[in-house]
């Protein structure tokens, strides 16, 4: 099962209280006060762990309750500090709030999603990364520390404060240098297998991937780029038709992208019309994604029509790079290497 977002409820833990007590020993009936401070309540942690490719440990517990502080004790002992709870998450992780700042709000959200906001509070991309999403509950001052020279039986003490708690929302966004982008069937999961590693599953029916594949391509001198594999689009993903937003949240990162376009028309397609569809689809979505750096992989040219489709291409769009290939074949993907090498995986690891 692969998720890539994900409702919590998370709960930091309370502050202990502090506590009333007096000193009693033999030969000390009157002694002072000795109340101790209560623990502080335990955090809510986020952990990027690269082994941790998406957020499925959160889907069937969608809880993160950290513990209580305990109250303080006599003989100024404080009390113990709640165990913080550490939740592991993939690089890539965007973290929302919700505008239900208490449980109550928390769970009258739960109930309905009707006016509630979502405020980005935390973009966890680097390996190792932490973030406190909820901060524990200070623990309460005991009555040791309300001695005074003319008070010194004090009965004051405090309580321990609330730990922080809420909704959040968790929204996995790939990390990729270049976003392989088009419809169902173009040959993006083909042009990932040849180029990398990894194995996409491979077959001639649409929406053949149904969640994103990840791949590294290798280079030269040490050299590398990442390559993903987005789910097909159609028209009118950016309105979440067919699979829509579950997917094109994962190319927002990407440095290049790369629109795979069927040049040999399979299935009656207009390889012209498709790249238009896309190009509208993504600026729909975001229109900082559309200014992004775009190349157009020109797939299936061994298919009949192609070279014609690929002529007329061109004096449509004679001011973009166009990159000729026959994956299954293995004929252009030399080229294809190359252009990744010099555009990205050079570029940016100077």
């Amino acid at each position: 099962m692969f998720v890539d977002h994900i409702r919590i409820l998370a709960k930091a833990g309370d502050g202990g209280n502090g506590t009333v007590s007096f000193r009693r020993e033999k030969f000390i009936p009157r002694g002072g006060p000795d109340g101790g401070d209560g623990g502080n309540g335990g955090d809510v942690v986020l952990v990027v762990d690269p082994s941790t490719d998406n957020l499925r440990q959160f889907f069937y517990d969608p809880k993160l309750i950290a513990e209580n502080g305990k109250a303080g004790g006599g003989s100024r002992k404080t009390g113990k500090s709640g165990k913080k709870i550490i939740a592991r998450v993939p690089p890539g992780t965007v973290v929302y709030r919700s505008n239900a700042g208490t449980i109550t709000e928390a769970v009258e959200f739960e109930r309905s999603e009707e006016g509630i906001d979502l405020e980005p509070i935390a973009d966890l991309t680097e390996n190792g990364q932490e973030f406190v999403m909820c901060h524990g509950g200070t623990g309460g001052k005991g009555n040791w520390n309300y001695r005074t020279s003319t008070n010194q039986a004090p009965q004051e003490h405090t309580l321990g404060t609330p730990g922080d708690a809420g909704i959040f929302y968790f929204e996995l966004r790939r990390i990729a240098d270049v976003g392989l982008v088009g419809f169902p069937n173009a040959g993006k999961s083909t042009i990932l297998g040849k180029l990398s590693h990894a194995k996409p599953k491979v077959a001639s029916y649409p929406f053949t991937t149904l969640q994103p594949m990840v791949g590294v391509v290798e280079f030269p001198g040490f050299r590398r780029c990442t390559l993903a594999d987005i789910p097909g689009l159609i028209e009118g993903a950016h309105d979440n038709r067919g699979l829509g937003h579950e997917f094109l949240r994962h190319i927002t990162r990407c440095r290049v992208l790369l629109f795979v376009i069927d040049m040999g028309g399979v299935d009656g397609r207009d390889p012209i019309s498709d790249l238009e569809i896309l190009r509208k689809e993504v600026k729909e979505y975001d229109e900082e994604l559309a200014r992004f750096p775009w190349k157009i992989v020109a797939n299936k040219m061994d298919v009949d029509g192609a070279e014609e489709n690929l002529t007329a291409f061109k004096l449509r769009f004679p001011k973009i790079d166009i990159i000729p290939i026959a994956a299954e074949l293995d004929v252009g993907l030399d080229d294809l290497k190359q252009m990744l090498d010099n555009e990205v995986a050079y570029k940016f690891t100077k």
